[in-house]
């Protein structure tokens, strides 16, 4: 089969697209005909050799396609379309999944829109209500509203929990998208102090749950903007990861959890239970067209190094889909 991997750990032109040794599956995988892929940032830590915890050679964690084997699976059949997050190896023509991990497509859906899905929706999902504990119409804080995970999140809170969404951008092209995903207020952080904004629209009482993607250069301003008893989860350090002159005492006043999270080096077990609870609570809205796959731009799987520059240049809106295969 033909996959994609680095030369050597480096910049985007050392992406190749290649033959590869196909998957080797374990009774508890299904083999699955990739039809689309999609661009995470885990990405491109592992074609710079950043990550530390990537096994396979072959880049990518997120697929839809269908199943090619189903390995005595009697859950699937031959042709079912699938989609999900994989141990490493999206980027190819074939790729294993643990059986338990599985999400069927919804008809409505085609594989490209369904590639959008496993990575930011998962990871949202995760972050608001497995440890967020978003409650019904709480205040909340997104970070970086048209990124992948920042619209997967803003979807989610305002369907699964009618929150009062607050989200930062840098352009008036993603706020204004934002806005059209149900943001309630949208805040230009090139232009003005967001914690400023949220402290006089909340009359000081500030968020319950911030999902920070941003990390050290947003600290003082998030201690700012979060309430008390607040929940903030960092899910990302694009700000940088080093905080100088933290005052513990501020969070200890505040009473505030603070929560650090990575969804791709947890446990097949993790992966499975929270891919079921998504499957319950949150497909069915995706079956009605209530909760909607974000894409950005989609790119022949031959053009991935594009896709990584364009990532890398933070101008995407949503997701960057890589098609493996047309429908």
């Amino acid at each position: 089969m033909k996959a994609v991997i680095a030369k050597q750990p480096g910049g985007a032109e050392q992406l190749v697209y290649q033959e590869m040794p196909g998957p080797t599956m374990s009774d508890k995988d299904v083999l699955i005909d990739v039809y689309a892929s999609a661009v995470n940032r885990t990405d491109i830590l592992n074609r710079e050799g950043k990550s530390g915890y990537a096994e396979n050679p072959i880049i990518g964690i997120e697929v839809a396609g269908e199943v090619a084997d189903p390995n005595g699976h009697s859950h699937w059949k031959k042709g079912d379309r699938i989609m999900g997050l994989v141990n490493g190896g999206a980027y190819a023509e074939q790729v294993v999944m643990p059986a338990d991990r599985v999400i069927p497509i919804p008809d409505r859906l085609s594989f490209e829109e369904a590639a959008a899905i496993p990575e930011v929706f998962l990871t949202a999902f995760q972050t608001l209500y497995w440890i967020g504990d978003l409650q019904r119409s709480e205040k909340v804080l997104i970070h970086a509203g048209a990124s992948g995970v920042g619209t997967a999140a803003i979807q989610l809170a305002r369907v699964l929990s009618d929150a009062e969404i607050f989200t930062t951008a840098g352009t008036a092209e993603k706020l204004a998208y934002c806005k059209q995903l149900g943001a309630n207020e949208t805040i230009p952080y090139k232009e003005v102090d967001f914690a400023d904004v949220i402290t006089k629209i909340t009359d000081g009482e500030g968020v319950s749950l911030i999902l920070d993607f941003v990390g050290a250069s947003y600290w003082q301003k998030n201690m700012q903007s979060i309430a008390v008893d607040g929940r903030w989860v960092l899910i990302g350090v694009l700000g940088g990861s080093k905080v100088e002159q933290i005052s513990l005492m501020d969070v200890m006043a505040k009473r505030i959890q603070l929560t650090g999270t990575l969804l791709t080096p947890r446990s097949d077990a993790y992966k499975a239970r929270l891919t079921r609870d998504f499957i319950e609570r949150a497909l069915p809205y995706m079956e009605q067209g209530k909760l909607q796959p974000v894409i950005d731009t989609v790119y022949p799987i031959e053009e991935v190094a594009d896709a990584h520059r364009h990532m890398e240049a933070n101008k995407n809106i949503g997701k960057l889909i890589l098609q493996v295969r047309t429908s």
